[in-house]
């Protein structure tokens, strides 16, 4: 095998990969070997035709796309191993020439890791964020934690309010008919939820039980169902049972049974050192996003949009196997929020960038200020590796390989340098803790709205 490396704008590459005649021969031979039983010639059983005649007759190039398909893999692998530039993206791959007798040779255009001019890296300012733990806060989460601890009660004695769980009967009517879909038994409505249309839910407080109550309402112009949107309709309905949570009082009794204290007063102390915790770790996370956040906006760098493209995929992939470790298929979770995949790769791709740009910046860190890592460190690594997929250290090694053996390395590196341009960096005026995530979050959010 041959490879000519060719250098394109905007940090790409052109490989051209040449694999010798005999290894193609031998990729046809082995295609033909494949699928000779699929093949119809006149005057022979199916799989006893020679490769010739099959040739003869459905022309030489029959076979060429299962050994170009059987070579490229191979080839492309071992091309990677040779070449000396880094290439972060996949290849998009063209068949140049494929002739039995000759070589074959075929190019795959790739992305090459961009250089990063840095700026100011040390001592960058970021807002120095708020960790204190507010009163309000702390009764907020005992408060969640009774909810998840109230007990339900069921009511006789008064009509529905706001917040009551009940079960009603409904049957919907347009114009006084009655519509497919508009009637449901025995079935449950939380009040305030949301559940229904708009007004809906309203109109069944003050209902008592086993009343008819008409609820008016107007499907909104978007209602999914064409024929009813921005229609009037009369829901004639039935309240069948009312119940309400009843939250345990707040005292020394339910500290005892959802904790390990004995008190009100030690059981609110330990949820507000928990909160601060959790508040210090949130704070940590959000100073380390700002200072990489301001080493990207002081440094330059020119990403290629394969790289950005490779990224995106690798990302949509885990988000995957996320949704797939919950019971849900991709297909299913874009079926329920009428996605499509390019909607979701465009979604992810300011993530993507950002995902690039952090690790570019820590790896020009890294090596502008001589990072290195030792061995205890790469074998502490490894130690963590083996017990969070319950493997001896060796077996790691050994499915690790050198390149994999090197990225843990450069991990590492970029954990160092993180840890030291944190740690020299310099707050200003206090903020409440906002990580990356939460200001996603904040954006969907605001984008929804």
């Amino acid at each position: 095998m041959s490879l000519q490396v060719e250098k394109l704008e905007k940090n790409m590459a052109k490989l051209t990969i040449e694999v010798p005649a005999e290894e193609l021969e031998k990729a046809i031979e082995k295609a033909y070997q494949k699928n000779k039983n699929k093949i119809s010639i006149p005057g022979f059983r199916k799989g006893k035709a020679p490769r010739k005649m099959i040739e003869q007759m459905y022309g030489k190039e029959v076979f060429y796309e299962d050994a170009a398909n059987e070579l490229i893999p191979e080839a492309y692998d071992k091309a990677i191993d040779e070449c000396t530039e880094d290439i972060v993206s996949a290849p998009k791959v063209e068949v140049v020439t494929i002739e039995a007798g000759k070589p074959f040779v075929f190019t795959a255009e790739v992305a090459l890791k961009p250089e990063v001019t840095l700026g100011k890296y040390m001592g960058v300012k970021v807002d120095k964020v708020d960790v204190e733990v507010t009163d309000e806060e702390v009764d907020a989460a005992i408060d969640k934690e009774r909810e998840s601890n109230a007990r339900t009660i069921t009511i006789e004695d008064r009509a529905v309010k706001d917040g009551d769980m009940t079960v009603i009967d409904f049957e919907g009517f347009v114009d006084g008919v009655a519509f497919d879909g508009g009637k449901g038994e025995n079935y449950p409505l939380t009040i305030g939820s949301g559940a229904f249309i708009p007004g809906f839910e309203e109109a069944l407080i003050g209902a008592n039980m086993n009343e008819v109550v008409d609820v008016n309402v107007t499907f909104p112009e978007d209602y999914q169902a064409e024929e009813l949107a921005g229609k009037a309709a009369v829901f004639k309905c039935v309240v069948k049972e009312i119940k309400e949570k009843e939250l345990p009082a707040l005292d020394d009794e339910f500290a005892s049974e959802v904790s390990e204290f004995d008190t009100l007063a030690e059981y609110k102390a330990d949820v507000k050192a928990k909160l601060a915790d959790k508040k210090a770790e949130e704070a940590k996370t959000a100073k380390e996003d700002a200072v990489i956040e301001a080493i990207i906006a002081d440094a330059q760098m020119d990403i290629p949009d394969a790289m950005v493209e490779t990224t995106q995929r690798q990302m949509v992939d885990e988000f995957a196997q996320r949704m797939q470790a919950q019971g849900l298929t991709l297909e299913q979770y874009m079926q329920f929020t009428g996605m499509n995949p390019q909607m979701l790769m465009e979604q992810i791709k300011p993530q993507a960038m950002s995902r690039i740009q952090s690790r570019l910046v820590m790896e020009a860190v890294a090596k502008a200020e001589n990072i290195a890592v030792t061995d205890e460190e790469f074998e502490s690594e490894i130690k963590v590796m083996s017990e969070a997929y319950q493997l001896e250290i060796e077996k790691v090694k050994e499915l690790l390989g050198a390149k994999g053996a090197e990225q843990v390395k450069a991990d590492i590196a970029i954990k160092k340098a993180l840890e030291l341009v944190v740690e020299n960096a310099k707050e200003a005026k206090a903020t409440k803790a906002k990580t990356k995530k939460a200001k996603a979050e904040d954006e969907t959010a605001a984008e929804e709205a």
